[in-house]
C-alpha cells in the first residue's frame, strides 16, 4: 500500500510502555490463545477472553520501560496513515447521506490496556470499544498473529484497522446498538448468528473503504487485495476452530466462515455502495 509521505491521523494515542498495574497470565497453549484472540479479533468481547487468560498460574506484569523498534515505529506510521484514509472516506460517505461522521481514536498499547470495555491484554487482539469510541492495537502482538496465521502484508493490517473502523461506523448508524440490545431477548445461537452478520457487515465496510480510498488516493499496489483476502480468510470461524480444536461447530460461529468474510470484503470493494451491505437480510449468509 502506498503510504509514505501522506497525511497521518491526529487521532492516534500512543500508550505503549504505560503500565496499568494489572497482571495477566496465559494458559492453554498456542492454539487456545489463538482461538481466544480471534474470538475478539475484529469485533468480539475482549473481557470474556480476558477472564480466561487471567486464570493462569504465573502472572507477569507488562514492562514499563518499553522501547519500540524502528520497524514497529514504521508500522505505527502506516496505521496512522490508514486511519487518516478511513477518516477521509467516511467523512465523504456520511456527508453524502446527510450525516456527520465522528472520528474514532486509535490507541497503540504494549502488553495490556484499560478501556471503557474493561482491562485487556494484548492477547485479546485488536478490538473496538464502543464505550469510548476507540480502537486498541498492540503492534508487536499484531505482527505475531500475522506470522502464526500466515496473513502477512501491510494491506492485511489495513484490512484489520478498517474492519474495526467499520464497527465504529455501525455504532454511529445505530446497527451496533440494535444488535447488542437483543442479547437478552434471543437464544445464544440466535445471538451468535446476529453477531456473525454484524462482523460480516464490518468486513463489507472495510471493502467499501478500500474501494473509495483507491478512487480518492490510488493507494493500492500489486498484491494488496490478495493480502486483504488472505487475512479475511485467515480469521474465519471454521478455519480457526479447525486449527484450535480439530473440528467445526457452526452454531458457535460469531464472525463467519472464511469464505463469507472474504466474500463480503470483496463485495464492499467491488461495489463501494453502502446499500449493498445489508448482511441482516435473511439470505445474506
Amino acid at each position: 500500500m502506498r503510504y509514505k509521505g501522506r497525511r497521518q491521523s491526529s487521532n492516534v494515542e500512543d500508550r505503549r510502555g504505560m503500565s496499568t498495574g494489572k497482571k495477566v497470565g496465559i494458559r492453554g497453549g498456542l492454539f487456545a490463545v489463538v482461538a481466544l484472540v480471534f474470538y475478539v479479533l475484529l469485533g468480539g468481547d475482549p473481557q470474556m477472553a480476558l477472564n480466561f487468560l487471567q486464570s493462569g498460574n504465573e502472572p507477569t506484569e507488562a514492562a514499563s520501560s518499553y522501547v519500540p523498534s524502528a520497524h514497529e515505529e514504521e508500522l505505527a506510521e502506516f496505521i496512522s496513515v490508514v486511519l487518516a484514509d478511513t477518516e477521509d472516506v467516511w467523512h465523504k460517505l456520511f456527508s453524502e447521506m446527510g450525516l456527520q461522521y465522528h472520528e474514532p481514536n486509535l490507541v497503540l498499547f504494549s502488553g495490556q490496556v484499560q478501556s471503557a470495555c474493561g482491562f485487556s491484554s494484548a492477547a485479546t487482539g485488536p478490538f473496538y470499544c464502543p464505550g469510548d469510541d476507540r480502537i486498541y492495537i498492540d503492534l508487536l502482538f499484531l505482527e505475531q498473529l500475522q506470522e502464526r496465521l500466515g496473513a502477512g502484508g501491510d494491506f492485511a493490517i489495513a484490512y484489520i484497522v478498517s474492519h474495526e473502523v467499520g464497527h465504529h461506523v455501525q455504532k454511529q448508524l445505530g446497527t451496533l446498538g440494535e444488535v447488542h440490545s437483543l442479547q437478552q431477548q434471543v437464544s445464544k445461537n440466535q445471538y451468535n448468528e446476529l453477531t456473525v452478520r454484524l462482523e460480516l457487515q464490518a468486513d463489507f465496510y472495510a471493502g467499501v473503504w478500500a474501494h473509495h480510498a483507491q478512487k480518492m488516493k490510488n493507494i493500492l499496489e500489486e498484491g494488496d487485495l490478495e493480502e486483504a483476502f488472505n487475512a479475511a480468510q485467515a480469521v474465519g470461524d471454521d478455519r480457526l476452530q479447525m486449527q484450535s480444536q480439530g473440528y467445526v461447530v457452526p452454531d458457535s460461529f460469531t464472525h463467519g466462515t472464511s469464505d463469507q468474510r472474504m466474500s463480503w470484503f470483496r463485495k464492499g470493494f467491488s461495489t463501494g455502495n453502502l446499500n449493498d451491505g445489508n448482511t441482516f437480510e435473511p439470505d445474506a449468509i
